[in-house]
């Protein structure tokens, strides 16, 4: 029994899965986190040329 429990211990055979998939949470979370925050920039910048737009429309009819 102590044997098995030494090679469990030892074995890191999925040891590469576990951190790459970590490391791809990480990202994922880092992403959204970013993409929520700057969400209110993107809004009020489309919001302007958008608007700009109407009025360039409204001058060239």
């Amino acid at each position: 029994m102590r044997s098995l429990l030494v090679q469990f211990w030892n074995e890191d055979a999925g040891q590469d899965l576990i951190e790459y998939t970590l490391l791809m949470a990480f990202v994922a979370l880092a992403s959204a986190a970013l993409f929520l925050g700057a969400g209110g920039s993107i809004s009020g910048i489309w919001t302007t040329s958008n608007s700009q737009l109407a009025a360039a429309n409204t001058q060239a009819s």
